[in-house]
């Protein structure tokens, strides 16, 4: 729930080498007012079943920065072990991004949906509705 005052975030992530939401991603959330403030560290989450945040914090009053922060590399590490149990291992390293930091900025009153697209060796963004 978004106010005239604050905006709002959420976010999923859609592992796209398996066409399947990505379980278990820790994220984390900071956020600034004004391009020379300090970040502050607002907390985190992780992603469930579906690929989804459903509890990161509210942003404070004046934010216009925000920044998540995703801990690929575990996700990753653990979804080549599971692949690996049958199979020679194939590279050296489950993900080529061990983490991926998005910044964006937001205006008061608006929702902010932020949808990262994943795989081993590349990610994008956009803004979602």
């Amino acid at each position: 729930m978004s106010t005239a005052t604050t905006a709002s975030v959420s976010t999923h992530i859609l592992d796209t080498s398996s066409g399947r939401p990505a379980e278990g991603v820790a994220v984390s959330l900071t956020a600034r007012s004004g391009g020379d403030a300090e970040w502050v560290a607002l907390g985190g989450s992780a992603t469930d079943a579906d690929g989804r945040c459903k509890d990161l914090p509210a942003l404070p009053e004046g934010t216009t920065h925000v920044r998540l922060d995703f801990e690929t590399e575990a996700y990753f590490s653990k979804k080549q072990a599971e692949a690996q149990q049958d199979a020679p291992r194939v590279r050296d390293s489950g993900a080529f991004f061990p983490e991926v930091a998005i910044t964006f900025a937001v205006v008061p009153g608006e929702h902010f949906h932020v949808p990262l697209l994943l795989n081993p060796f590349g990610y994008s963004v956009y803004r979602g509705s």
